[in-house]
């Protein structure tokens, strides 16, 4: 088990232990859409059998969303028809009011027939440490999975990680020629932004960014948004300027450590957990620190 994007939360205040939060989770696993329902939220089983994956105090979780796949122009198929049918029996054309009846009445008659997809939230929690992180790219879904902890009646509270000095404004330094702490180093991706025109956007791809070329973007008033880094020579990731971490990969000095006799998943996400338990507070650092 190993996240590839990461949106930390700060938490405080948690009371549940592993075996609390299983039962909780329980209560409310994801069932299947039913009736006229299009959407249904729910837990998931990250491991088969347990609801909360617990290994040494370190918690995983995985949060369950079924969708009904309905299009709008499917339905405006149907209810054109409809309509059509209603102006040849009545010798007039439906009002508003009319068309939006009918088009609810196609909706439940075309619910049951449509197909359904799921998608799966995971994440971690690390109470002792005090985080939260979930494995998405979307700030959204982080806050869906947040917001089904608490409607489950999980005790906490949480807030986006922010840093005294922004992630914009320290990359684009650490390329100005600033200094970077030495557990990171920089790699070959980059993006900047001018500042006064959020579409005027130039990225470097394979490509070293620490050049003239890059300090001549930035004397031109433009800043680094995102930035290909590795920490420690185990993880390499992308880092953006709302402080998510993207792109997450262990590199082969981590791979190695990974045990081929062990249940790899629960091998994995050991070695995640332990390593990002440095390299956030690393990364925080970096940053001029945690805002209280």
């Amino acid at each position: 088990m190993w996240f590839r994007n990461l949106q930390i939360f700060r938490i405080s205040g948690w009371k549940s232990t592993p075996s609390e939060l299983d039962e909780i989770l329980a209560r409310k696993p994801l069932l299947e859409c039913s009736g006229a329902s299009l959407q249904s939220t729910g837990w998931l089983q990250p491991k088969e059998g347990v609801y909360v994956h617990n290994q040494g105090g370190q918690m995983l979780i995985s949060l369950g969303v079924e969708k009904k796949l309905l299009p709008a122009s499917v339905i405006n198929q149907y209810a054109r028809a409809r309509a059509e049918e209603f102006n040849e029996r009545q010798g007039y054309k439906p009002g508003r009011k009319q068309m939006r009846e009918i088009k609810e009445a196609v909706t439940a008659e075309l619910l049951p027939r449509a197909f359904s997809i799921r998608r799966a939230t995971f994440a971690w929690i690390d109470p002792q440490g005090g985080w939260l992180v979930v494995d998405s790219s979307s700030q959204a879904k982080a806050e869906e999975l947040l917001e089904a902890l608490r409607k489950s009646s999980v005790e906490f509270t949480s807030s986006l990680v922010r840093t005294n000095v922004s992630p914009a404004s320290a990359m684009t330094s650490w390329l100005s020629g600033g200094e970077l702490p030495a557990v990171f180093t920089v790699d070959l991706d980059c993006e900047l932004r001018a500042m006064d025109d959020e579409r005027a956007k130039i990225r470097y791809a394979h490509h070293a960014p620490d050049t003239d070329e890059v300090r001549r973007h930035i004397g031109k008033g433009k800043e680094v948004t995102k930035l290909a880094m590795t920490w420690g020579e185990k993880i390499s990731f992308v880092l953006d300027d709302a402080m998510q971490l993207k792109r997450l990969a262990m590199l082969d000095l981590l791979k190695e450590e990974i045990d081929d006799s062990d249940d790899a998943f629960d091998s994995e996400f050991a070695i995640m957990t332990g390593e990002l338990s440095h390299l956030i507070p690393d990364l925080i650092h970096a940053l001029g620190g945690e805002v209280d």
